[in-house]
């Protein structure tokens, strides 16, 4: 990079000779730039060459089979030259550096500027913690089991189809070691999808749009075959394969690590709380139905229950007045000294009725059937109405007489005439 253009932001370069150019990312972490890209645009009347210069490219200093392959499988997959390309640099991500190779004298024109809020990253963000709060529930839904088929066929053939073919595999070993070698590739496919969609759209439309025809017909017919998930296993493991696949889309989401990092982990501890902030939901209902007042329930009596209530509650009174005349606390002396008949007051100690049968007979008289008392009653009621009814006669005698004279007066001289 030492001979290289350095780019910053807000720069339109005009040239039209070879030339390679750097974009030194700003190590210093800004939370407003949380969501921020630097967009290079590179454009031109002939065709140019685009070619991105990195470290990773050199496929010598690769340590691993897997690196030497990839790389090899990146050398190759290069993009066709064309007129105009875009370049989207993550803030806080790694330096970018690429060459332009113009095979014509015709100026091309690089532009930097900075978008302060990425939709798409945005996107995957808000995507991200949406999956993982909504993993569980969307596991179960039919739809988006068909949905997840179809994306999974598109994206990940190679996984889609040993998915397919587990029943024939007759070892969960060479399933497995075939798993994650048909991850791995697909990853990277999909990481050179990526790089190139642009190329791809522009040049290759036709073939793009008839794959993922294709294959998202294929994928639905196959997944409608099998039905949706049935078992508690699968579901589990389709509702963990949300949450990872979540993970990494607020990953891809930010520009900060250490904010995904921050944002992951208060997930996890937001879905592991919901366990014991249950369990203390249910313990305080419990406790508060426990320690809750019964509501008093009113239940009204017919007339037979209420004369028996009376009856017993009055035997008790009088046994508990019993007992405690017969008790030594009680100042029997006084007591008799100001009765007036302390001979009855001992007869009704010793158990006698505290009523005398003169007196049961006297209060009937009083107040039984056909007794002086319910007369007196009668009448009262009888007078009152008699008295409200000449009132309301007369007013009505009264209003009677006005409108007869009202009906006389337009003819004074009837009678006369007549």
């Amino acid at each position: 990079g030492k001979n290289c253009s350095l780019l910053h932001e807000m720069d339109v370069i005009q040239k039209q000779d070879e030339n390679c150019y750097c974009y030194v990312q700003n190590r210093t972490i800004h939370l407003q730039y949380l969501w921020s890209t630097v967009q290079i645009k590179v454009s031109s009347r002939e065709k140019f060459r685009f070619e991105p210069i990195s470290e990773k490219n050199n496929c010598q200093n690769s340590e691993t089979v897997f690196e030497f392959a990839a790389c090899a499988v990146q050398i190759l997959w290069k993009p066709e030259t064309c007129t105009e390309t875009f370049l989207s640099i993550k803030q806080y991500g790694e330096d970018v550096c690429f060459k332009i190779q113009p095979f014509k004298i015709e100026p091309y024109i690089v532009r930097v500027k900075r978008e302060m809020l990425d939709g798409k990253l945005l996107f995957l963000f808000v995507a991200g913690i949406f999956l993982f709060h909504f993993a569980n529930n969307l596991s179960r839904s039919a739809k988006f089991f068909y949905l997840s088929g179809i994306i999974l066929g598109v994206l990940a053939l190679l996984v889609f189809v040993l998915l397919t073919l587990k029943r024939f595999i007759p070892r969960h070993s060479t399933f497995w070691i075939l798993m994650s070698g048909s991850c791995m590739v697909s990853l990277y496919l999909i990481y050179c999808f990526k790089e190139n969609l642009q190329w791809l759209w522009s040049e290759h439309k036709n073939y793009l749009l008839g794959y993922f025809l294709a294959v998202g017909i294929t994928s639905f017919a196959i997944c409608y075959q099998h039905g949706p998930l049935t078992t508690e296993l699968s579901i589990n493991l389709l509702t963990w394969m949300l949450q990872l696949t979540a993970f990494v889309l607020i990953y891809f989401g930010v520009t900060i690590p250490q904010v995904a990092y921050a944002v992951i982990a208060v997930s996890l501890c937001s879905k592991g709380l919901c366990y014991p902030l249950g369990a203390a939901c249910h313990i305080a209902r419990k406790m508060k139905h426990h320690f809750k007042s019964k509501k008093l329930v009113f239940k009204y009596l017919t007339e037979e229950e209420y004369r028996e209530q009376g009856e017993s509650e009055t035997i008790r009174a009088l046994e508990e007045l019993r007992s405690f005349c017969r008790s030594p606390d009680f100042p029997s002396w006084i007591a008799v000294s100001k009765l007036q008949a302390p001979h009855r007051f001992a007869a009704f100690v010793l158990g006698s009725p505290h009523v005398s049968p003169s007196e049961a007979k006297a209060h009937d008289e009083q107040y039984g059937i056909g007794s002086s008392f319910l007369e007196e009653q009668l009448f009262e009621t009888r007078a009152q109405s008699e008295q409200d009814k000449p009132a309301n006669s007369v007013h009505e005698e009264d209003e009677e007489i006005a409108n007869e004279m009202h009906t006389q007066v337009p003819f004074p001289y009837a009678t006369e005439l007549l």
